[in-house]
């Protein structure tokens, strides 16, 4: 929480990062800090009080709210990749194609296409008849333990979880990979080697963040859940629901020469703000 914060912070009071790519950053860190909120108070709850109910209505709610920031990051993800592809591969065009209204599309975008996809999951999770155990085998309210729960046949239900995951994960995925692929032969072909560093430096962050979110969400989501995987998608659930959020302000701000000088630059002026004040 307090990474995202300080990184939300650096990019609205810092003008050097009122740029798209500083822009979408904000983003994610914002929806991280989304994440952190929807999750982890239940569950430290229940390990300080050793109380693991839940109530229907809140277990619905809990994961509409995850499932929806977790399309949404996807799709933003993508979005950023699109960005650097921009950026590296057609730099004479940035500015004209990453406006301001364009940046404000492509973000709006993402956050509405993710809480839309996620509430066709939650209306079809909630017409579901439960009338058998109501023990959750996971830490939190996911879609495949919900379905596991109910009476109903769940062939249709993961039919449309495979659909939606599809397109709001597979798809966004394959977008990134397809725009790393022409991001990496451009910088390739850059002659000198001063260059190419500063080329895979900006883009470099955002594929780590990529690779490790990605990879456990497609593997938890896209195969099936059988006796063998289940403990291990419990463990990619870990992963990308606590570890990612922790992992993404140090991996910005440890790997990102701007962010450590606006850091550098805030610190300075702390004592003389405070001493104003």
């Amino acid at each position: 929480m307090a990474g995202n914060v300080l990184i939300l912070a650096l990019v609205v009071a810092d003008q050097h990062l009122h740029t798209p790519m500083y822009f979408f950053l904000g983003n994610l860190s914002c929806l991280e800090i989304c994440y952190s909120s929807t999750l982890l108070p239940q569950l430290l709850a229940g390990l300080l009080t050793g109380d693991w109910t839940i109530s229907f209505t809140g277990c619905l709610t809990q994961y509409n709210f995850f499932g929806s920031l977790v399309a949404t990051e996807c799709l933003l993800l993508s979005v950023m990749s699109y960005d650097r592809y921009v950026a590296i591969c057609n730099p004479l065009h940035y500015t004209a194609r990453m406006s301001g209204r364009c940046c404000l599309h492509l973000a709006g975008g993402s956050w509405t296409g993710g809480f839309l996809a996620c509430s066709i999951l939650t209306v079809s999770i909630s017409q579901l008849n439960f009338c058998g155990p109501n023990g959750i085998d996971h830490f939190f309210c996911d879609f495949i333990p919900l379905v596991k729960l109910s009476c109903n046949d769940p062939l249709l239900m993961d039919t449309l979880a495979f659909t939606v995951t599809f397109i709001v994960a597979l798809v966004p995925f394959l977008l990134t990979l397809a725009s790393y692929v022409c991001i990496i032969s451009t910088i390739l072909r850059i002659p000198s080697t001063t260059g190419r560093q500063k080329a895979f430096s900006t883009c470099s962050s955002h594929l780590i963040v990529v690779s490790i979110y990605y990879g456990t969400l497609l593997t938890a989501y896209l195969f099936p859940t059988t006796d063998l995987l289940s403990n291990f998608k419990k463990v990619l659930s870990v992963s990308y629901t606590i570890l990612t959020p922790l992992a993404n302000p140090l991996v910005y701000a440890l790997r990102n020469r701007v962010v450590q000088e606006a850091i550098y630059i805030l610190l300075l002026s702390w004592p003389q703000s405070e001493t104003k004040f």
